[in-house]
This record gives C-alpha cells, structure tokens and sequence, in this order.
C-alpha cells in the first residue's frame, strides 16, 4: 500500500513553531513513528510553503498511490485550486489538521478542501495522521 502525505505552508516548522499549538515534534521524526506503526506501508512525504507546488505534486502522485493525507494549513481556506485539484484526481484524500480549526479565529472554520475529501480530521495534533492512514488501511484495496 502506498500512502502520500503532503504538508502545506509552514509545516517544515512544526517542533519549532507555535509549540503551544502545533508541540515540539518535528514533523520527519514524527513520520518515522508513523512508518514504525504501519511497517507495511510505503510512504511519500511532500512539503512546500507554495500553492502551485502543492497543486503540482496532487495532480504529480494523484493517480498513482491508495492515498494522501493533506494537510493544507492557511490553503485550506483561501485556495479554491487546491480545493479542485483534489476533485480533478483519482487517489482519495483525508484532510488533516493538527490544532480544531474551528475553535480558532472565524476565516479558519471554511475549507475549500473539506468538500473534495473523503474526510477531514481537526484537532487531534499529529495523532491525525495516524487516524488518517488508519482509515485507509482499513477502507481501500492494496496495489
């Protein structure tokens, strides 16, 4: 099974950012707990702070793996192309959010991606991830 997960802007500085927020866990070191949770996993990882990138790379892997987990962070609410790049490929995506967006400042309660995806986790910090890759263990077929 092939999983992507791909972070938006400002994520390469989770462990260093807002740690009363976002915790002081880098964002590679938590991926290699997630890689010890499901050993049977192959995972993609992708980062980048700009949109087209983020776009460029759904479309890229969108076609080819049984799932991404996307977290969009400040896309999620202002980007209506992330939002259509989600629904223009095949590969099924879980939104994810580290912190509940809803319990934050009123522009962070509209997703333009949580329409596209098969769901969307908020404010379970990096445990969503998990949930996440969980889901798809559990809900789609393995290439």
């Amino acid at each position: 099974m092939k999983i992507a997960i791909i972070n938006g802007p400002n994520l390469n500085l989770l462990g260093k950012r807002e740690t009363d927020v976002y915790g002081n866990t880098s964002f590679e070191k938590y991926l290699e707990e997630l890689k010890n949770i499901f050993p049977g996993i192959a995972f993609y990882y992708y980062q980048s702070n700009v949109e087209g990138e983020l776009i460029n790379e759904l479309q890229r892997i969108g076609f080819e793996y049984d799932g991404i987990v996307l977290n969009p962070g400040g896309y999620t609410h202002t980007s209506v192309a992330l939002g259509d790049a989600i629904a223009a490929i095949k590969t099924p995506v879980i939104e994810v959010h580290i912190s509940n967006v809803h319990a934050r400042e009123d522009f962070r309660k509209f997703s333009h991606v949580s329409g596209k995806s098969v769901g969307s986790i908020f404010g379970l910090g990096l445990k969503g991830y998990e949930l996440a890759v969980k889901w798809f263990v559990d809900n789609t077929s393995k290439k």
